[in-house]
């Protein structure tokens, strides 16, 4: 052979050229495949300003009509009882009452606690008052003059009583709490403000706004001016949220 011949090509039988082709299939597949992951995974584009001002505008039109599109947890019963929630689950008057007495009973456990790290006296008595815990601190007098004249440490009290049963049962509580009987007395007086702005409603044909109030002082007033005929609603924000009166129409 002359060695200055050119080398012959190998011939390519048919065999051969299938398998040669099937890696080549193969990775062309799986480069198809590659690309329909990558369109899948690929992050969503964010969405417009004007998207997201229509989602505003959707929760602005689906708010509640005394200004707050969902209830805060201390205002649930503010206009006429607790938010209904179509899931749960409806307990017997001896559930209910059950419920309400382990809430009262977590309640008074954790007061008596903190009463003694504290070291003041006050003797604990738990009831049942409608659909609410009801626990008064008695006999407790050095805390009452703490709790005048605004009752903000009784408010402080309360939130951390419920949040102490809440962590005990797993459930949201709506327990009232008292200290030496000044809910019952601030009551009387809240009616009393709440009668003179009645008055004044039916009086003048205005709706007559009130003074900032927290949850339980609105929800006395609603319950003065429902008795009297008369719509009231609660409007406004944070501190700022108060009562208004408005005449019958």
């Amino acid at each position: 052979m002359n060695l200055n011949d050119p080398i012959a090509d190998a011939p390519v039988t048919e065999e051969g050229a299938e398998t040669s082709a099937a890696p080549l299939e193969a990775a062309t597949d799986e480069k198809a495949a590659d690309a329909e992951v990558t369109d899948q995974t690929a992050p969503a584009e964010p969405a417009s300003t004007e998207d997201t001002a229509a989602g505003s505008a959707t929760l602005k039109d689906d708010e509640s009509t005394d200004g707050e599109a969902t209830p805060k947890p201390d205002e649930l019963a503010e206009n006429g009882g607790a938010e209904e929630d179509p899931e749960a689950v409806v307990e017997t008057t001896e559930e209910r009452m059950r419920r309400l007495e382990e809430e009262g009973d977590i309640a008074a456990d954790y007061l008596e606690e903190l009463l003694d790290i504290a070291d003041l006296d006050g003797d604990i008595d738990i009831d049942v008052d409608g659909d609410r815990a009801s626990v008064e601190i008695a006999g407790a007098d050095k805390l009452a003059r703490l709790n005048r004249p605004k009752g903000e440490l009784l408010d402080a009290l309360q939130e951390l009583t419920r949040l102490a049963v809440q962590t005990r049962t797993g459930n949201r509580s709506r327990l009232m709490l008292d200290i030496g009987g000044f809910r019952a007395e601030h009551k009387d007086s809240l009616e009393g403000l709440a009668a003179t702005a009645i008055a004044e409603a039916k009086e003048s044909g205005a709706p007559v706004p009130m003074r900032a109030m927290n949850p339980f002082e609105r929800k006395v007033v609603h319950d003065v001016a429902k008795r009297e005929g008369l719509r009231s609603e609660s409007d406004g924000d944070g501190k700022n949220r108060h009562v208004v009166i408005y005449p019958a129409s």
